[in-house]
C-alpha cells in the first residue's frame, strides 16, 4: 500500500474528521463472501468459484499457495476483507505517533488458507480551513498541498491551521477453504 493510497483514503473520508473532543474518529468496513469450488484445473492452477447468488468466475492461484493440491471440487471458500481508517487531530506541540508501515501474513495450520494485513500511519498538517465553503487544505510530509470540500462544516469545528491529522489505514484479507460437506 502506498502513501498515495492512504492519501486517497484520507480524501475520501476526511469529511468525518472532528476535533471537538480530540478523540480519534474511526471508519470501518468489512465484507465477507462465500463461494463453492465448481472446477479445478491443476495445469493452469485455475479454480472456478460460484458465489451464493450464482455468479461464477475463474481465478488463477499463485504458486505461492502451497496447498493448492488440497483443494477439491465442492469445497467452500470464505473470504473476509476488512479495512479501517482512524483519524486523530493533534494540536501543535502534542505528541504524535511515528509515521510507519507494517505488513503481517500467515498461513492456516490445518487447511488451505491464510491471512495478510497491512497498516500504514501518515500525518498531514492543516494549512487552512475555510468554513464558508466548507473546505480544508492540508500539506503532506512530501510537501504536496491538497484542498478538499467537506460535506458538513461541523466536522471542521475546532480544526485550525497548524493542527496535524494522523491517519492510520489498515487492510486485511482472510481466506479459508472448508472441505465439502458429505
Amino acid at each position: 500500500m502506498s502513501k498515495s493510497l492512504v492519501l486517497v483514503a484520507l480524501l475520501a473520508a476526511l469529511p468525518v474528521v472532528t476535533s471537538a473532543s480530540q478523540a480519534p474518529v474511526t471508519k470501518e468496513n468489512e465484507v465477507t463472501a462465500t463461494a463453492t469450488i465448481k472446477a479445478i484445473d491443476p495445469a493452469t492452477r485455475s479454480v472456478t468459484l460460484r458465489t451464493e447468488n450464482g455468479d461464477e468466475d475463474a481465478y488463477t492461484v499463485s504458486p505461492a499457495v502451497t496447498r493448492f493440491d488440497q483443494l477439491k471440487v465442492g469445497d467452500t471458500i470464505k473470504v473476509s476483507y476488512y479495512e479501517s481508517l482512524v483519524f486523530q487531530v493533534r494540536k501543535p506541540g502534542a505528541p504524535s505517533t511515528s509515521t510507519a508501515a507494517s505488513v503481517a501474513a500467515g498461513r492456516m495450520k490445518d487447511r488451505p488458507g491464510g491471512a495478510i494485513g497491512k497498516q500504514e500511519t501518515i500525518s498531514v498538517t492543516v494549512k487552512a480551513v475555510d468554513m464558508s465553503v466548507p473546505s480544508i487544505t492540508v500539506t503532506t510530509a512530501d510537501g504536496r498541498t491538497l484542498t478538499r470540500k467537506i460535506a458538513d462544516k461541523k466536522n471542521l469545528e475546532g480544526v485550525t491551521a497548524g493542527d496535524r491529522i494522523e491517519i492510520t489505514y489498515t487492510q486485511a484479507v482472510l481466506i479459508s477453504a472448508d472441505p465439502a460437506k458429505k
